[in-house]
């Protein structure tokens, strides 16, 4: 378990390294667990418990100006992942609230079928 984590962790570093230097894209995380990610996710974020928001994004994203959006269920958490990430220096950082807030500001608003 612990190999397939380093693994995937860093399939994701040299993802995004690539993508954000080339497309300088907004990167997009869920700060859900990964049983609320299981059950209901969009497609391509990141998925980084907010406990661990910090350690994780200077790890995948060291650009401290990389523009990040986070959200969670409601808000609650990700308001949280945000200040930390503002604490550690990032600064293009938003929380955007819920899910739903999520999928509406990209125009996806339509939740897939399970």
């Amino acid at each position: 378990m612990k190999v397939q984590r380093m693994l995937y962790r860093g399939a994701l570093m040299v993802a995004f390294a690539f993508s954000n230097a080339c497309l300088a894209e907004t990167v997009w995380i869920d700060v859900r667990t990964d049983l609320e990610h299981g059950i209901d996710s969009i497609e391509g974020d990141l998925r980084i418990g907010y406990s661990e928001i910090v350690s994780e994004v200077e790890q995948l994203i060291p650009d401290k100006n990389a523009e990040i959006k986070l959200y969670c269920r409601s808000g609650g958490r990700a308001q949280t992942a945000a200040q930390a990430l503002s604490d550690a220096g990032y600064t293009r950082v938003e929380s955007v609230g819920g899910i739903g807030n999520a999928r509406r500001i990209r125009g996806t608003d339509v939740v897939p079928a399970s």
